[in-house]
């Protein structure tokens, strides 16, 4: 196992930004301390054959903008926050307004993925860590955050975050890896024929503006129903409400077995590489990148709508505001830490 670092770029006022590469022989995953964004993801298939397979840029000045999130470490709080503001023990705290009146992804242009993290490597992982000074972005506390990139022996890319806080306040965090298992640059055609298994027998439908109506609904009978394996593209376009609502799956899933504990919670696969992925949260947002604008990644790729799928472990979305929703806070003084693995086999 080996962990290499190298320079790959500058920020805005002249910091260099590093680019740190893990390997184990077998699968390489590259990450920078330039708001700990996931860069690339390098796996065989089964025919010994690797690619690419998350978008991404060659550059680090190019995720300066990163409108679709490409590999971004999304926090303190991931997706959607009705009407931008939540309550902690009757104090009100208010985000930036950025979509449709709603907050998504915490802020745009001074979230996590768009701030210099402290970085540091050890045998198999890179270790970045950041200060999020109280009310930074709207969100209460002096926070510390801890984030661990390793890679194991059995290809295991695991991501863990720590967070303490001295004040009461919310953390949701997420990675918004967009992964396409044809390769990088495999287009629509691999993702709609890339077979997902999701195992959650419940989602969260939702309004217009992707918030949660706060109904847990069954997907047995919908679109929404992975709990067998099928093509990405087989329900996609179908004559329902909520796709319609979101132009195709963008939606969390409540994920079965929930208890705290890591479980697997999907499975994807396409031509010959498959991907686990594993939390001990409740819900994952599976996104068809139904939104992705038209954009240059890597190698000079041309990126557009539904290129790529992610898999954003997570509390629910708004779930702060939603009365039977397991709320994202975290108590003052008390360290807390969840862990998400995306596999290859």
């Amino acid at each position: 196992m080996s962990v290499e670092k190298k320079d790959f770029g500058k920020t805005k006022d002249g910091k260099v930004i590093s680019l740190y590469t893990i390997s184990n022989g077998r699968v390489t995953v590259s990450v920078t301390d330039y708001g700990a964004n996931v860069v690339s993801i390098l796996a065989p298939n089964d025919r010994g054959e690797v690619k690419d397979v998350v978008l991404g840029y060659d550059k680090a000045e190019d995720y300066f903008k990163n409108g679709c999130f490409f590999g971004a470490c999304v926090g303190r709080s991931a997706n959607r926050i009705k009407d931008a503001k939540f309550e902690i023990d009757g104090q009100e705290y208010r985000l930036a307004a950025n979509d449709g009146g709603n907050n998504l992804h915490s802020d745009f242009d001074k979230g996590f993925h768009k701030q210099m993290w402290n970085a540091e490597t050890g045998d198999d992982a890179v270790i970045m860590t950041i200060d999020s000074p109280d009310m930074e972005n709207g969100f209460p506390g002096n926070l510390k955050v801890k984030l661990t990139y390793s890679l194991t022996k059995a290809n295991e890319f695991k991501i863990e975050y720590e967070a303490l806080s001295d004040k009461k306040t919310l953390f949701n965090m997420t990675n918004h890896s967009y992964f396409n298992l044809g390769g990088h640059d495999a287009g629509e055609e691999a993702l709609n024929n890339t077979m997902l298994d999701i195992k959650a027998s419940y989602y969260t439908p939702v309004v217009e503006g992707a918030i949660p109506t706060g109904e847990l609904a069954p997907v047995k009978g919908t679109p929404f129903d992975f709990t067998t394996p099928k093509k990405i593209g087989q329900d996609i376009n179908e004559d329902n409400e909520q796709l319609k609502l979101v132009g195709g799956f963008d939606h969390n899933f409540a994920t079965d077995g929930y208890d705290k504990t890591i479980r697997q919670i999907a499975k994807a696969n396409y031509d010959g590489r498959t991907l686990i992925v594993y939390s001990d949260l409740p819900g994952v947002q599976f996104y068809a990148g139904n939104m992705i604008a038209d954009d240059t990644g890597k190698d000079n790729v041309k990126y557009t709508k539904r290129q790529a799928f992610c898999l954003e472990t997570q509390f629910f979305p708004n779930s702060i505001n939603q009365e039977g929703f397991e709320k994202p806070v975290i108590e003052a003084g008390v360290p807390f830490k969840t862990t998400t693995i995306y596999q290859f086999v």
